[in-house]
């Protein structure tokens, strides 16, 4: 009886090794906490040399950064930075008010 779970609980070992060998991809061995190489950083659109000034008055860009229903999208979609972020959403609600959008 020993020697047959002792069997046993080899041919089990040797197969859940024999299923990991054939599968091993890269991704499988990153972990949490290892740092992220196949991440690259986007520039800003709104940073870069001769890039367009953010103002109410220029609706062609505006239109570019709000959404078919009227929201403004969130930088992590448009790629905008912080301080353009805000500046967009101020020029965003002015031309709102006025009417222009």
């Amino acid at each position: 009886m020993k020697k047959l779970k002792k069997v046993k609980k080899k041919v089990m070992k040797n197969r859940k090794n024999n299923s990991k060998k054939g599968k091993s991809s890269s991704f499988s061995k990153l972990s949490i906490f290892q740092p992220n190489k196949y991440k690259f950083k986007k520039s800003c659109p709104l940073s870069i040399k001769n890039a367009p000034k953010v103002d109410y008055k220029n609706i062609k860009l505006l239109k570019r950064f709000i959404s078919e229903n009227g929201k403004i999208l969130p930088s992590r979609i448009t790629n905008v930075s912080q301080k353009k972020q805000r500046e967009l959403s101020l020029s965003i609600k002015r031309a709102r008010n006025l009417a222009l959008i």
